[in-house]
């Protein structure tokens, strides 16, 4: 295998998915055809193995990969386009995307409203830079775009001072980071929510907690709109 590529900062297991998904698509291995082991693997990306038995766990659920125990991994056979065969393995993400957005919402828009009472001037600086990042990055490279939108968003939820937030939106962060750039490089339409950073960062500088939670559902909402489409509710 070629040599190991370098890794950006940021969770580990959705660019190891990814770099994997593009080596598929490419050809570089053919249906039918069996990976190098996990051993193999984790040295030429330079990744650990539990880090690729993630990512080839989330390929197989997504029907690009057959993991055959005892025998090893193997590329999927392509589905049958002329039998209109729908792309299952984009639903379960969105679905599980939904899932995921719909607990962001609910821990997301109670921990701006506390943000809007605890913020200091410091922290509306430290923010406006965060947001400032995300608009450089916009339209650019989409885990990048989305590792800094993730930020300015860790950083709201920290500044609420509630750690049991900050627990739970760090736990579904590679979550949100997988299938967000994911959606980013591949889907039209998506909704532009700049509008409702720049007022949430407006809200908390005011103190305006009312404000604040207005703005996040706005931001929300427009995502949560595109991804219940794209499964099918309403």
């Amino acid at each position: 295998m070629a040599k190991a590529p370098v890794l950006r900062h940021g969770p580990v297991v959705p660019q190891v998915e990814n770099l994997l998904r593009h080596r598929l698509r490419s050809g570089e291995w053919r249906p039918g055809e069996r990976l190098p082991n996990e051993v193999r693997l984790a040295a030429a990306l330079g990744v650990g193995r539990s880090s690729v038995r993630e990512a080839v766990r989330l390929l197989a659920r997504d029907g690009l990969l057959v993991v055959r125990h005892g025998a090893g991994t193997f590329v999927a056979d392509p589905p049958d386009e002329g039998a209109g065969v729908v792309d299952v393995g984009r639903l379960v993400r969105r679905a599980r995307l939904l899932e995921v957005y719909e607990v962001r919402r609910a821990l997301e828009v109670e921990a701006a409203r506390l943000a809007a009472h605890r913020v200091r001037p410091e922290d509306v600086e430290r923010l406006r830079a965060g947001l400032h990042r995300r608009g450089e990055l916009a339209g650019g490279d989409a885990a990048a775009f989305v590792a800094a939108d993730l930020e300015f968003h860790r950083s709201v939820v920290e500044l609420s001072g509630n750690a049991l937030l900050l627990s739970l939106f760090t736990a579904v962060r590679p979550v949100l980071f997988e299938a967000l750039t994911d959606m980013v490089r591949h889907e039209e339409n998506l909704p532009d929510v700049a509008h409702a950073h720049t007022a949430l960062l407006a809200a908390l500088e005011r103190g305006d907690a009312a404000a604040a939670v207005a703005a996040t559902v706005d931001n929300l909402e427009s995502v949560l709109s595109a991804i219940r489409a794209a499964v099918g509710e309403r």
